[in-house]
């Protein structure tokens, strides 16, 4: 084979490969409305997990919450869902408010917590949005964490209509409403607030609340007023609780390298 003719084979099989390996872009690729995006599941243990990585040959810290309620916890107020039907039949047992939900040793539930003061440069918001769903005529969660900037993404699991009034004071505020089984609206905040509240006008016993940061550092106690926040650099931070009816408390925290620091906030009802 001359040389020619050896230049000219290689060319075309470079060609070929090179034209083979693109595809078309599917139909579902292309860019949605923000207004109608499709939701996933709530993003707040993957924004943990998403947390920026530290310098080069530093390890991350952990923080271990716990917050606790000291004296006698009130008792939980019992909702009542008989003026809709349809509310009031997806619960065969009787459903209570999440205002002070507390467990046997005083763990308090639905506690937000954060780092106020002491991160350092930009945290890009993530593409992947929060969920917040309605079901059984309620908020899901009752509190829960997201970034300015981040979607949000507003579902209606019932089959009846709900409104969504969100009444942040240093945000835009919206009320849309949600007839329709299924339906998604999707959201934004673009300053940091802490605490927006959400409320139902078709349904006054609903309520929720979004602490909404400028980073990935934060998270809401469970059942057992335990709450984990992972991913922090080395340094000194100061940290807030906050709570819809015990208010806030703020403590400070020097975390090293690949340290687990635990930390304790405690309540009280007096």
């Amino acid at each position: 084979m001359t040389r020619s003719r050896l230049l000219s084979t290689v060319g075309v099989i470079v060609v070929a490969i090179g034209c083979g390996s693109g595809k078309p872009q599917s139909a579902s690729a292309q860019a949605r409305s923000p207004e109608h995006a499709e939701v996933g599941a709530p993003t707040q243990l993957a924004l943990l997990s998403e947390s920026p990585q530290p310098a080069s040959g530093h390890s991350a810290a952990t923080i271990q919450g716990v917050v606790r309620l000291s004296g006698t916890a009130p008792q939980r107020a019992l909702v009542k869902m008989s003026a809709d039907p349809v509310c009031q039949q997806q619960h065969a047992e009787p459903f209570y408010s999440e205002e002070t939900v507390v467990d046997e040793q005083g763990g308090l539930k639905n506690v937000f917590v954060y780092v106020k003061q002491g991160l350092t440069g930009a945290f890009p918001a993530p593409a992947e949005p929060v969920a917040l769903d309605q079901s059984g005529c309620w908020y899901r969660p009752h509190v829960f964490g997201v970034q300015a900037d981040q979607p949000l993404g507003i579902i209606n699991s019932d089959a009846t209509l709900h409104n969504v009034n969100a009444k942040p004071t240093l945000n835009q505020p919206f009320n849309i409403a949600q007839p329709v089984k299924g339906m998604k609206t999707t959201k934004k905040f673009a300053k940091p607030e802490v605490m927006v509240k959400f409320k139902c006008n078709v349904h006054p016993w609903m309520s929720a609340y979004a602490g909404v940061v400028d980073h990935p550092f934060f998270g809401v106690t469970d059942e057992h007023g335990a709450v984990t926040i992972s991913g922090l650099p080395a340094g000194t931070y100061v940290l807030e609780a906050w709570h819809e009816k015990y208010g806030t408390q703020t403590q400070t925290v020097t975390v090293a390298d690949g340290e687990t620091k635990p930390i304790e906030w405690t309540f009280s009802t007096q």
